[in-house]
Parts: structure tokens; C-alpha cells; sequence
């Protein structure tokens, strides 16, 4: 699979604009970070990163549960 991109000044950064049917391929939505998984001279690999299910898969390795029916509520969370 091969797709140009054009690198662009962000700020003091550099950007790239991902292609729509990329995005759309790696389920990707604002907000989501990529990791990079493998880089060259002249290719760079990128793995999306799932943090909740880490921080869950994490939270298992140790043997903690959640309360049944528990759901996170980002909004209340942040009025505490």
C-alpha cells in the first residue's frame, strides 16, 4: 500500500495530513494517537495506540476488577 503525503510546518512542528481512506482504514478519529513502531531512513511504520484497553489490560495483569455495570463518565469525572 503505498500513499503520498505532503509534510507541512505546524507551528515549530512538522505535519503530515493523513489521506481520508486511510483514516477511515485504521478507524481513526480525532484525539487517537499513533505510535510509531518502526522508522528509517525511508519508511516510518505506525501502530494505532488503544490506551483504554492498555490501562484495562494492565488493570488485569494485576487481578483488579471493576464493579459490575461500572461505566466512566469523562463529564463527571472532570467536575470532581
Amino acid at each position: 500500500m503505498r500513499r503520498s503525503m505532503q509534510v507541512s510546518k505546524w507551528g515549530n512542528s512538522l505535519a503530515v495530513r493523513l489521506p481520508k481512506k486511510l483514516v477511515e482504514e485504521m478507524g481513526l478519529k480525532p484525539g487517537d494517537e499513533l505510535a510509531v513502531v518502526d522508522a528509517s531512513k525511508d519508511k516510518v511504520a505506525v501502530e494505532k495506540r488503544d490506551r483504554r484497553k492498555e490501562a484495562l489490560d494492565r488493570m488485569k495483569a494485576r487481578g483488579w476488577t471493576l464493579p459490575s455495570g461500572y461505566r466512566f463518565d469523562r463529564d463527571e469525572a472532570n467536575r470532581r
